[in-house]
């Protein structure tokens, strides 16, 4: 009787170890494929053909043997195809993610010049800007030094010509501006620093001596001198005239504590009640009372308030009233 073949004591034949042999990547799986069946072989109840060297039985184990090297055949070369194309597609995938990365890597380029340029443009905006300020603060100073220098001229002219008072009294304006004074007092360290500088800039003028001959170093050094005889001159005359408005500053401050004091003396205050940096106190309460006063401040300032004036007034509004009231009650002829 025939028997299956047990795939277990399977014995490939020289082509199929040569295909193994040659290819070790081929898995070791595809002998113990599912395809094959396992099974136990039959026992013949005759006797086994084997021990008689049954022709017959030879040629069908070798012919299932042949079958069985074909479709491992097919099995590797399925695997092999299998196993290109997920080669293929990985190296697919591999070049699109170089491909990636170059793309990335240039768009970040692009970002960073970009950002670059930004941040140049940003910065030479405000270098900009700031030689503008410097410039506009230039101008200013150099017209009010012009001013200066003119109001210093003027200021010399009427010494020579009077020695009275150097002073004038004006009336504040009843605007919201800022004096000068006030917005000098409102610069920071840092602005004050700034306008030194640009202002000595110009003061100061570059000494040019290279390349001069002895004659012109001489009248050079002439000059200079003059200019500094001409400096401490003025430097003289404005402490001679900061003395003399300290004197006016404290003469005027006598008058109108003097003044204050007629003032006070008028309303029968104490002389020095108004000389002092805050007004009088309002009396609310006798220095005599002992007892504990519950009344509001308001209460206790109606106390001081008003006077003849008031009382008077007060008097006449009630003696209209009254009258008022009897002339509409008369009688009426007919």
């Amino acid at each position: 009787m025939e028997c299956e073949y047990d795939v277990l004591n399977y014995e490939p034949t020289k082509a199929l170890k040569h295909l193994l042999a040659t290819d070790p990547e081929v898995p070791g799986s595809i002998l113990g494929t599912s395809r094959f069946s396992v099974r136990k072989p039959r026992q013949s109840v005759i006797g086994d053909p084997t021990d008689k060297g049954d022709p017959e039985f030879i040629k069908r184990q070798e012919q299932k043997k042949s079958d069985l090297d074909e479709q491992l055949k097919e099995y590797i070369a399925e695997w092999r195809k299998q196993r290109s194309k997920e080669e293929d597609e990985l190296k697919r995938l591999k070049e699109k993610q170089s491909k990636r990365k170059v793309m990335r890597a240039d768009e970040e380029k692009r970002m960073a010049e970009r950002k670059k340029q930004e941040e140049e443009r940003r910065q030479r905006e405000v270098e900009e800007k700031k030689q503008r300020d410097i410039e506009e603060k230039r101008r200013r100073l150099e017209e009010a030094e012009k001013k200066r220098q003119a109001m210093m001229a003027s200021l010399k002219d009427q010494t020579n010509k009077n020695k009275g008072p150097n002073f004038t009294i004006t009336k504040k304006d009843q605007g919201f501006n800022l004096s000068s004074a006030q917005i000098e007092r409102n610069k920071t360290k840092e602005q004050l620093e700034e306008e030194k500088k640009i202002s000595l800039s110009f003061r100061i003028k570059p000494l040019d001596i290279e390349n001069l001959s002895l004659e012109k170093l001489r009248t050079k050094a002439q000059e200079l001198w003059e200019a500094i005889i001409k400096l401490e001159t003025e430097k003289y005359d404005l402490e001679e005239r900061q003395k003399r408005q300290d004197y006016d500053l404290k003469e005027l401050k006598e008058r109108q504590k003097q003044q204050l004091r007629h003032k006070a003396q008028k309303k029968g205050l104490d002389p020095e009640a108004l000389t002092g940096k805050y007004p009088p106190m309002i009396q609310v309460a006798s220095k005599y009372e002992r007892r504990v006063d519950t009344r509001s401040y308001d209460d206790k300032k109606k106390l001081f308030e008003g006077g003849l004036d008031t009382f008077l007034a007060e008097i006449s509004e009630k003696t209209w009233k009254s009258k008022y009231e009897t002339f509409t009650k008369r009688g009426k002829c007919k």
